[in-house]
């Protein structure tokens, strides 16, 4: 029992990384502002004579799908008046690549979510009946793997910052097995996506979202011992 109570424990620390780190993601891909973003920063209405309504309409579309059970994208919108079918063939095939793994990350959301919040329930369910041993030991196990995120995060942070590049492609290399996310420079999708604010917005959501959980923890630590102490 003492060796799955350990496993227990280190499985919740080692799960929370990963539900920040994928409800960040997730957050990211869903955000409509963030397409709209790089939409403005880059200028991409003039770049591809698509008015900021369309190019809306196309981001729109992209979130619908990756939320649908749809296999194949199909964005239509209008340019110079008439309708415009977005992407090609390439880009659909490495699109159905790319909800795959936003399906993907749904998935390790979900599981993480509900491993946390059971162990985590269970944690408060005996601290109630047994008294605060429970409640600390949780409040030290989320510092912990808030902890871990935040070290986490600086190195995806300072990877972003100092080497997005070679990061992307290796990103790239590790998650698809063909070779369709290689694009053309005239290919839409290339500008539909601020791939360096999107991993510098998942750094930071995750970044945060661990400081004021670990920040939280470990202020109820301090409170208690503070209390235990007169």
């Amino acid at each position: 029992m003492k060796i799955l109570s350990i496993i227990a424990k280190w499985l919740f620390v080692l799960c929370l990384p990963v539900l920040l780190l994928t409800a960040s993601v997730g957050w990211a891909v869903n955000s409509l502002w963030l397409y709209e973003y790089g939409f403005k920063k880059y200028n991409i209405s003039q770049t591809t004579g698509l008015a900021d309504a369309e190019l809306g309409k196309a981001a729109r579309g992209l979130i619908s799908y990756f939320n649908s059970g749809e296999e194949l994208i199909n964005v239509t919108i209008q340019k110079d008046g008439k309708p415009f079918t977005l992407f090609n063939e390439r880009e659909v095939t490495h699109l159905k690549d790319v909800k795959a793994l936003v399906w993907l990350d749904y998935k390790f959301l979900l599981g993480t979510m509900i491993y946390v919040l059971v162990y985590g329930g269970i944690n408060l369910f005996w601290s109630f009946k047994e008294g605060r041993g429970h409640w600390r030991q949780l409040a030290r196990l989320v510092a912990t793997g808030s902890g871990i995120t935040l070290l986490l995060m600086l190195a995806l942070g300072l990877g972003v910052l100092f080497g997005f590049d070679r990061l992307l492609l290796q990103f790239h290399l590790l998650s698809f097995s063909n070779d369709f996310w290689q694009l053309e420079p005239g290919d839409y999708l290339l500008l539909f996506f601020p791939g360096f604010e999107a991993a510098l917005f998942v750094a930071a959501a995750t970044t945060a979202i661990a400081v004021i959980l670990g920040g939280a923890a470990v202020g109820h630590l301090l409170f208690n011992k503070k209390d235990s102490s007169r």
